[in-house]
């Protein structure tokens, strides 16, 4: 890969440098809180300055993605679920790069297409070239001025030096430990000489990475792609599913639908069960197995969809009769499970878990309902929706804390029953102590509550936070703990 080096790359090479610091101070020295908010600020910042002359494409998706990132990343600042700190460690970084390419891509690439995919990937291995040759060209000035025969002596040298480095670590520490004389007399060498250590390293290895792969890829995508590979046409020549075989497996799924349809109607709907069962153990029985059926429709759905054969006008309204068949027994089945986790929540209350399952099973009925419109309507594309729906339920559940919603819920069912699981409540995020502090200002009395409290009490008097790991959540419960008295109740 042709590269030329201009001023302005090395002042964005010293802004990614920058960025890779930051990176470093935000991610690696402690919990991430406010600090990938400060980050993805200063990382859009130097991405829009290197492109601001550029001509932008997928503008209006392009806004919807970022406005997804930027939300995602205030969630640390906002919430602290865990799972969802864990889940968007990879999802925001993967948002991040999927917009940079989306906006940079040519306008005639579609992005919901699979020639996307392979487009993403070989935009990556463009950077890494670029990285290789920058590097190759930053050793060759390095060099330039300087005699050849000098210069294969001094890289001697410091291969040397580099090998010699943990042979010497090894060798110092077992001459330190058998001469207490020698361990003194080394232990002379001034205090800088230690201050490189094996962490300062590591975070320096980081840095670097960090700019290496901010620079390469920003240097990357700011060269327009002329050729792009159009694997759209090829698309076509992938081989078919028959439509009569395809047929005959969905009557006969349909007909064990069909009869499983009328069971649930028969005697689940109608508020009546059958057998030795209370609602509580039949909705435990038979919840994740209908809810993995379901998956397991949509996916047959989607496959019927794209890979089928379509073949003439009357096989054709077969098959969308079929497929419409069997989407709305998948409804079933999908109400059908929602009601047992209802049934299941009224006995055993409510936890983050089955909020979650709650909530993704109302987006799997919109993803239904537009399945339901793409059989009859064929130029739809599913993949677009698909993604997009996709993308704003995940944006929409890791900002609205659910967390919250199980305490709410909880104090719901605390009002009605007088059962509440306050261990449950007080192993959830920061949201669950902020409402064991709202029960124990209305009841006092619920056991095992003041203790933990008090512990709680005590962590948020004693506890220090960095700036990286700021966190509104965590800061409103400790400000209602230490205003909270706890010790005059013992």
């Amino acid at each position: 890969m042709e590269t030329k080096i201009g001023k302005l790359d090395w002042l964005f090479l010293f802004l990614c440098l920058l960025l890779g610091i930051l990176a470093e101070e935000s991610f690696f020295r402690g919990q991430i809180g406010i600090s990938y908010l400060v980050f993805i600020m200063a990382f859009y910042m130097v991405f829009f300055w290197r492109f601001r002359r550029f001509s932008y494409s997928h503008q209006r998706f392009g806004y919807l993605v970022i406005c997804c990132i930027w939300l995602l990343s205030a969630s640390y600042f906002l919430n602290d679920n865990i799972l969802f700190y864990v889940l968007n460690i990879l999802v925001i970084p993967s948002l991040v790069l999927f917009h940079l390419v989306l906006v940079t891509s040519p306008k005639n690439l579609r992005w919901n297409q699979p020639v996307f995919v392979s487009y993403l990937f070989s935009r990556l291995l463009d950077a890494m070239k670029y990285n290789a040759a920058f590097a190759f060209l930053f050793g060759k000035g390095l060099k330039g001025g300087v005699d050849e025969d000098k210069f294969l002596i001094w890289k001697k040298v410091m291969i040397g030096v580099v090998i010699s480095i943990p042979v010497l670590t090894v060798v110092l520490r077992l001459l330190m430990t058998a001469d207490s004389q020698f361990e003194r007399l080394v232990g002379g060498i001034p205090n800088w000489f230690r201050v490189v250590d094996a962490e300062s390293i590591l975070r320096l290895i980081v840095i670097l990475f960090c700019m290496a792969a901010f620079f390469g890829i920003m240097q990357t995508l700011i060269k327009k792609q002329v050729k792009v590979i159009k694997q759209q046409e090829n698309l076509q020549a992938f081989p078919k599913i028959d439509s009569i075989i395809t047929i005959t497996v969905l009557i006969l799924i349909n007909i064990v639908y069909i009869l499983f349809t009328l069971v649930q109607f028969k005697y689940f709907f109608s508020g009546t069960l059958q057998g030795d069962f209370t609602y509580a153990e039949y909705a435990r029985k038979g919840f994740f197995e209908l809810l993995f059926v379901t998956l397991i429709n949509l996916s047959i759905t989607i496959v019927v969809l794209t890979c089928v054969e379509q073949g003439k006008n009357g096989m054709k309204r077969l098959m969308q009769i079929l497929l419409t068949i069997l989407v709305l027994s998948s409804s079933v089945m999908l109400g059908s499970a929602f009601l047992r986790l209802g049934m299941y929540e009224d006995a055993y209350g409510f936890s983050f878990t089955r909020v979650l399952v709650h909530s993704f099973m109302i987006f799997l009925v919109v993803i239904f309902t537009y399945t339901l419109v793409k059989i009859w309507v064929e130029k739809l594309s599913l993949f677009h929706f698909y993604f997009l729906a996709s993308l704003l339920y995940y944006t929409t559940i890791t900002v609205i804390d659910l967390d919250k919603i199980v305490v709410k819920e909880n104090m719901n069912r605390y009002e009605n029953s007088a059962k509440i699981d306050v261990q449950y409540l007080n192993s959830l995020s920061y949201t669950g102590v902020l409402g064991l502090i709202e029960l124990y200002e209305t009841d006092k009395n619920i056991p095992e509550l003041q203790p933990i409290l008090l512990e709680q009490q005590k962590e948020a008097i004693t506890m220090s936070h960095s700036w990286q790991s700021y966190n509104l959540k965590r800061e409103k419960a400790f400000a209602e703990l230490k205003k909270l008295d706890i010790n005059n109740e013992f």
